[in-house]
């Protein structure tokens, strides 16, 4: 007779088997009702409404939200699927918002499908789908990303009702910055007779610096017969004018965001003391920090059921409650490797203690701080040496936040950027602050985000002259709740008030110091 282990491994062949085909929403039919009750009393899977389920980490605290935002989008763009064929789509801000990269977990999805039956259906942790009886766009200007149904950019932005321009500026502005030529909107404005539509993109376009496009939307409206005044949509001025070649919506938001929320910080936080002129004290002072820094680490892993964890189970090593052995070694690989990576960090503090230009000297080197800090599980066979080789490759999701780090294909542009706008940018607060924050945001790595951010951070605020900070791990949900204010509220002050609350708590360094106001060299 097969023992429970042999079982739940059975059940756990069939989950992954879904899983290999892509499925993130399960339904009933897909798994008979025995394997069901095997993973949802093991933790591998979640009910999501009656009939749908999601897979799931057996680690999951009850009542936590990573799974479902993890699975949000493509359990919504499957279960659409299956309850509308092809016949729905997003609203059109919705579609503006994805376009742009913003795949933040809305509380209340808007769909548009003609067998909608204007319901809302409740989802988990507070979400919900509403479905409207509406006729749809020509399918021309519907196109499919990541499954979901979406308004095509230039048909979403002619859609679009004006309240989306100040709940969502920076998206507003970046779908309007991939737009090169007036006649990619003027086709849909023309043929609709969408005058209102006409005069608030016009506006927008003026807004971001592209009068060419305004004006040629203007006098092409006006001859045809159309009575147009250009409106400007924006509850105010761009804060930076958006550039011609540059087609990534993805870096035109990061852009935006950054420029939007530098102006906010410096009231929340101390100002630089400067750079300290004993550079030796600086450094023996961050070795002292290093045991109470350490203890700080975040791992981001995803929610894929591996082969090798089956075959644990099925040999009955798998034992949530009781795999002491495991968890020490990995434990003492992850110190090995924090005190690698601690020791390359030191190395650029110095060389930003010596005035090289902050942003410059992390871009170069935060590469050796990501292969020190998983060297040791290379070389303990935890992780593939192909781990290391940079930049992920595949989708990273954030423990209970409903932001959802930009899709892979966007981070090699959104970093270069990233490293672009710390090397230009004059105020060490906000060095401190967005370059921690957009980290983050971007998550360019599968692991150790968190501490590669707070090595930048740190490395930023040697610049200044700040004591290296350690962000205690009993203020975590603090820090996890400003950053989240940050990412889906749009909103740096929570942020810039935490982390400059700590430094000021912290231990000044030698008054004896250096100005640091200028413009990094």
């Amino acid at each position: 007779m097969p023992s429970a282990a042999e079982k739940l491994a059975d059940s756990l062949e069939a989950l992954h088997g879904l899983q290999k085909g892509g499925k993130v929403a399960i339904r009933s039919a897909e798994l008979s009702r025995t394997h069901r009750e095997r993973l949802l009393k093991a933790g591998f899977l979640k009910p999501v409404m009656k009939g749908w389920y999601i897979p799931a980490r057996p680690d999951e605290t009850t009542g936590e939200s990573t799974a479902w935002y993890a699975s949000f989008w493509a359990f919504c763009a499957t279960y659409l699927a299956e309850r509308f064929g092809e016949a729905w789509v997003l609203s059109p801000e919705e579609s503006l918002l994805l376009h742009t990269g913003n795949r933040t977990v809305p509380r209340q999805l808007l769909v548009r499908a003609p067998k909608g039956k204007n319901n809302i259906v409740a989802l988990p942790h507070d979400t919900s789908l509403l479905d409207v009886k509406a006729d749809l766009p020509p399918a021309a200007l519907i196109e499919k990303k990541d499954g979901l149904n979406l308004y095509t950019l230039p048909a979403a932005l002619v859609a679009s009702g004006p309240g989306f321009y100040t709940a969502s500026a920076n998206e507003a502005r970046a779908a309007l910055g991939t737009i090169r030529n007036a006649s990619e909107v003027l086709s849909l404005l023309l043929e609709g007779g969408h005058t209102k539509a006409a005069e608030r993109l016009a506006g927008g376009f003026r807004n971001i610096g592209k009068a060419r496009i305004a004006d040629d939307i203007i006098k092409t409206m006006q001859a045809a017969g159309y009575n147009v005044r250009e409106t400007d949509p924006f509850a105010g001025p761009s804060p930076i004018e958006l550039r011609d070649h540059e087609r990534s919506p993805h870096v035109a938001r990061l852009r935006l965001m950054w420029q939007t929320m530098r102006g906010e910080i410096a009231a929340h936080f101390p100002p630089p003391p400067g750079r300290p002129n004993d550079i030796a004290a600086y450094l023996k002072r961050v070795d002292e920090t290093y045991v109470t820094d350490a203890y700080h680490s975040l791992s981001i892993e995803g929610y894929q059921v591996t082969l090798e964890l089956i075959e644990r189970v099925r040999r009955g090593n798998w034992n949530p409650d009781n795999n002491e052995e495991d968890q020490n070694h990995r434990n003492a690989l992850a110190a090995r490797g924090y005190w690698q990576a601690f020791q390359a960090v030191k190395l650029a503090v110095e060389r930003v203690l010596h005035g090289d230009n902050p942003g410059e000297v992390v871009e170069a080197r935060h590469g050796d701080w990501y292969r020190e800090l998983f060297a040791p599980s290379i070389t303990a066979g935890l992780i593939k040496p192909a781990d290391l080789a940079g930049y992920r490759n595949a989708p990273v999701y954030i423990r209970k936040s409903m932001h959802v780090p930009p899709a892979r294909e966007a981070v090699l542009d959104l970093m270069e950027t990233f490293f672009e706008l710390l090397s230009e940018e004059p105020d060490p607060a906000a060095r401190v602050v967005l370059g921690h924050f957009a980290f983050v945001y971007i998550h360019p790595y599968m692991d150790g985000n968190g501490r590669m951010a707070r090595f930048l951070m740190n490395t930023m605020l040697a610049a200044g002259g700040y004591s290296w900070t350690v962000i205690p791990v009993t203020r975590r949900d603090d820090y996890m709740a400003a950053l989240e204010a940050a990412s889906v509220g749009q909103d740096i002050r929570p942020f810039a008030r935490f982390i400059g609350g700590l430094v000021r708590s912290t231990r000044e360094p030698s008054p004896q110091a250096t100005p640091t106001n200028d413009p990094p060299a």
